[in-house]
């Protein structure tokens, strides 16, 4: 190459990575606080599909949507967007003024994840047949290890115990639940929920609570529930609504395994986070949530 060519070469380069960080400096900044289990897909494809899509620098923060929505209520943490799943997160930001309106845009249901590198993995994988453990033993085994996340600030901690008590009368097991999961701030069992999927991959845990969601993307295998206990058919929550948990002086029932999008009140770019909550509907959002296993939210009303 004569000297010519790597001059025009070099200002070719310049000239790319200067348009490459005019693009980046172009991205709008957005606090997006969202439920701890839609991490993968929040940071991966759909950070990159608002970039593209809405010019939008997605900063996200994943947490119990509990305490996302306390924080956010209590003016502690600035958010242009809030995403939680089940209603009640959302309505403690509704009902402080933080948001006026939010829409539901995905769902999914409860399952038991399991490691590849747990001693009881072959017998999670055979829980279905006929003649086997059913997952529900296979959990009452000694030196099992199984997590969850904090009833307290979680709604997935919660909903694991919903389930555990919706499969004592369905499976005809009384005592299912304590067997199980011991008390109900059991310290040996609780973890951070966007921690528990890297802890299934490590083998740490055997087994844990998760939403249909969560495992493909950390390619961890689970066991499917009956509609009778995974809480996912809307259809059936009036039957849901007999498991009950009375935690911190108030009392607990189901809710609708259903995602919800505001934007917040006050947010520092209105606008972005407007065009953030309505990119749900669109065909490029609904292709990335199909993607990851969420399904949609028939029959769920906007709050």
């Amino acid at each position: 190459m004569n000297r010519r060519s790597m001059i025009a070469a070099s200002m070719a380069l310049a000239g790319t990575a200067t348009a490459g960080r005019a693009f980046a400096q172009e991205l709008t900044p957005l606090d997006v606080a969202y439920a701890g289990s839609m991490g993968s897909m929040m940071e991966g494809p759909v950070k990159e599909a608002v970039a593209a899509t809405l010019g939008i620098d997605m900063r996200g923060r994943a947490q119990g949507s509990d305490a996302l929505a306390q924080l956010i209520a209590g003016g502690s943490i600035p958010v242009d967007v809030f995403v939680p799943v089940t209603p009640a997160p959302m309505m403690t930001v509704l009902k402080a003024g933080k948001a006026r309106r939010a829409i539901p845009i995905a769902r999914t249901e409860m399952v038991i994840a399991y490691s590849t590198k747990s001693a009881f993995a072959n017998a999670f994988a055979d829980a279905g047949k006929s003649g086997a453990m059913p997952w529900y033993e296979i959990l009452q085994q000694p030196g099992i290890r199984f997590g969850r996340t904090d009833p307290s600030t979680d709604p997935q901690g919660r909903n694991i115990i919903f389930t555990m008590q919706l499969a004592e009368k369905y499976y005809e097991h009384p005592d299912l639940a304590k067997k199980i999961l011991g008390e109900t701030i059991n310290a040996a069992q609780i973890f951070a929920e966007p921690t528990v999927e890297s802890r299934l991959q490590s083998g740490e845990l055997d087994a844990a609570s998760a939403y249909r969601i969560q495992p493909g993307p950390f390619g961890l295998p689970f066991v499917t529930l009956p509609d009778e206990i995974n809480l996912g058919n809307q259809s059936m929550h009036a039957a849901y609504s007999a498991a009950i948990l009375e935690l911190n002086g108030k009392t607990y029932h189901p809710q609708a395994l259903v995602y919800y999008a505001a934007a917040l009140a006050g947010a520092a770019h209105a606008g972005k986070a407007a065009a953030f909550v309505q990119w749900w509907s669109s065909a490029q959002a609904q292709a990335i949530l199909r993607k990851y296993a969420y399904d949609q939210p028939t029959g769920a009303t906007a709050l």
